[in-house]
């Protein structure tokens, strides 16, 4: 293993959940520093990102997949430290700047990762804001240009375009060619979605978005629709599909279970699809990993892709950063610093 330094400490402050349940589950312990293994780094961690499926494990519904971390967190940002064996002299090594996608272990002073699941993080871009860039961008990439291919010209209906993945998401499409359409909750998140690259915004306390987006998109209706809500709006959202149109579902914040007209597909030629980017193989996250290093981040280091930070909380204050989070009021990430 090749070292910064050869007096890494053995022992790192860590987030835990002490059980299932709301923000007051989260204690800040002292575990052990891991060590990586073959094909690892270890990252001395600036910042982590906070994120729905951080929310979910916390309360009991979303387990980390077998040999993931307990400590909850899914992606990093800060400088390699070490590296296990296997990993290239010139590839990735101490010192260098990079951004992790994890499958666990991100709200911690030190977090391993594989190389396959890095970043190099582009030098205008600061290590904290940096955090939250890779679970937003791996899962709108993974879904809008792997799982479906969004092409210039579709109409896109992102639910929750002022959250961390709908921010990003809408700013990726603007980039792309492809034509958003926003739901909110809020004149300002609404106004937000539209400065972030939707060409129309919905406000889905006062008004139909089915109706809305028939409206929009002059009877098209949508192409592809990236849904972080689920039950709640599954029927709904199959009446706003065009023919031929995709239904990905990447959140389930509105139920798990729901009664589905099959009628409504068949006649509509559509598709429902839904994934989880946690738990896929490590090809599969590498292949996305890899498209986000080559075609997104030369749009975040020129600026025309932004990460937008809400706040910043100490790792010290995570339980607080959780509540925060789970109020639904904040716009863009909501980050820990180390």
């Amino acid at each position: 293993m090749r070292l910064v330094t050869d007096t890494l400490p053995t022992t790192m402050a860590a987030a835990e959940f002490t059980g299932a349940g709301g923000p007051e589950v989260i204690e800040v312990k002292r575990r052990p520093v891991p060590a990586p293994g073959a094909g690892e780094v270890l990252i001395k961690v600036e910042a982590a990102g906070l994120n729905r499926a951080d929310v979910q494990q916390r309360r009991g519904h979303y387990p980390p997949p077998p040999g993931a971390s307990d400590i909850p967190g899914l992606e990093v940002a800060g400088t390699i430290v070490s590296v296990g064996r296997g990993v290239r002299a010139g590839q990735w090594g101490p010192g260098q700047r990079v951004a992790a996608l994890l499958s666990g272990g991100g709200y911690a002073e030190y977090a391993v990762a594989p190389v396959t699941q890095l970043l190099a993080v582009p030098e205008p871009l600061d290590l904290v804001d940096a955090a939250g860039l890779p679970e937003v961008a791996c899962t709108v990439v993974s879904n809008l240009l792997h799982t479906v291919t969004v092409r210039p010209g579709d109409w896109v209906l992102v639910h929750g375009g002022s959250g961390g993945i709908g921010s990003f998401a809408l700013q990726m499409l603007r980039e792309f060619g492809a034509r958003a359409i926003a739901t909110g909750s809020s004149e300002q998140k609404l106004e937000w979605a539209l400065d972030h690259g939707a060409t129309a915004a919905i406000d889905h306390t006062k008004e139909d978005f089915v109706q809305r987006v028939n409206e929009i998109t002059e009877g098209h209706g949508a192409d592809v629709i990236l849904d972080v809500v689920g039950a709640k709006y599954l029927s709904r959202n199959v009446d706003a599909l065009s023919v031929g149109g995709r239904l990905v579902v990447i959140g389930l914040v509105g139920g798990s279970t729901a009664e589905l007209d099959l009628g409504k597909l068949l006649t509509k030629r559509a598709g429902v699809i839904a994934t989880s980017l946690r738990s896929r193989p490590e090809e599969e996250k590498a292949a996305v990993v890899a498209s986000v290093q080559q075609r997104i981040l030369p749009l975040v280091a020129a600026g025309r892709i932004r990460i937008d930070v809400d706040r910043v909380f100490p790792l010290a204050r995570a339980a607080e950063a959780h509540e925060y989070f789970d109020s639904g009021v904040h716009r863009g990430k909501v980050l820990l610093r180390m």
